[in-house]
């Protein structure tokens, strides 16, 4: 059902009294490609390495008052930020009570269309912010047989900072608050754009992606002193080899390495273990 009726659309307030949850049926678009084999909580739900995202879901979930809205990001490219979120907001959806919303907001680099089999050319946010009349769910997608909801990144413009900086990329984000229980939002890498910095404002909490022993400290410090103290949530160690006491926190799986006894690089979640780190 659309919320047009009620004259709620991304731009305006919600109704008198108990915000509403209802959400009608995103569309499908068109004939659907492969999905990218890194996304096991799709493709291998019951996997092993699926679990370690169902275990990262069952946090999230435990937290969900406080922060239903997750932006993931990284130090640096290349650190698997993007299947990190879609396997995250993919296990969320998996609870057919629960409405989750992944956004793709890495307008620079857009991936997670092309990951989830859509392409790269479907109408997303970008498009949402420059039609200031238009509703959020004319620009959501479903990727069957999944529940998950998908606002794709869009037409990207010549300067996304601009975008997601915009009064209506705020309005689009609180129109998603009232329709949806967790929204997980993919940002860029935080070091060398400032777009991430700029979406801090309309969300909850940031979870900072972190290849294990690859990326340096003084990347993940840097990181880490850009993002408000305040909107770190936690960490994730992408590939993560080492013992669980050489964390506190929440620990995630067992992971696998290669037959030439080294492991995959970080980029592929899903292969190895994921560790965590929450405030």
């Amino acid at each position: 059902m659309r919320e047009a009726e009620t004259g709620s659309g991304a731009g305006t307030q919600p109704d008198a009294g108990q915000p509403t949850r209802t959400v009608r049926s995103a569309p499908s678009h068109g004939p659907a490609g492969p999905i990218d084999q890194r996304l096991v909580s799709l493709l291998a739900p019951d996997s092993f390495e699926a679990e370690q995202y169902r275990t990262l879901r069952h946090v999230v979930e435990e937290r969900r008052g406080e922060m239903s809205v997750i932006a993931v990001t990284s130090a640096a490219a290349g650190e698997g930020k993007t299947t990190t979120a879609i396997n995250l907001a993919a296990a969320l959806a998996q609870d057919a009570e629960s409405r989750i919303l992944l956004v793709d907001a890495d307008l620079r680099v857009p991936s997670a269309g092309r990951l989830l089999g859509l392409g790269d050319d479907l109408p997303g946010i970008a498009d949402a912010v420059r039609e200031p009349g238009a509703l959020l769910e004319d620009f959501v997608r479903r990727r069957p047989p999944s529940r998950l909801s998908i606002l794709p990144a869009g037409r990207t413009s010549d300067n996304p900072y601009d975008v997601l900086k915009s009064p209506r990329m705020g309005e689009i984000v609180q129109a998603a608050r009232r329709r949806y229980d967790t929204i997980v939002i993919d940002t860029p890498p935080i070091v060398p754009v400032p777009d991430s910095r700029v979406l801090a404002k309309w969300v909850d909490g940031f979870l900072l992606v972190v290849a294990a022993h690859r990326t340096p400290q003084r990347l993940v410090e840097e990181a880490l002193h850009l993002l408000s103290h305040a909107k770190v949530a936690g960490i994730v160690f992408n590939g993560d080899d080492r013992p669980s006491s050489a964390y506190y926190g929440y620990y995630y799986g067992y992971g696998r390495p290669r037959g030439d006894g080294r492991y995959d690089r970080g980029e592929r979640p899903g292969s190895r273990k994921v560790a965590a780190l929450w405030r």
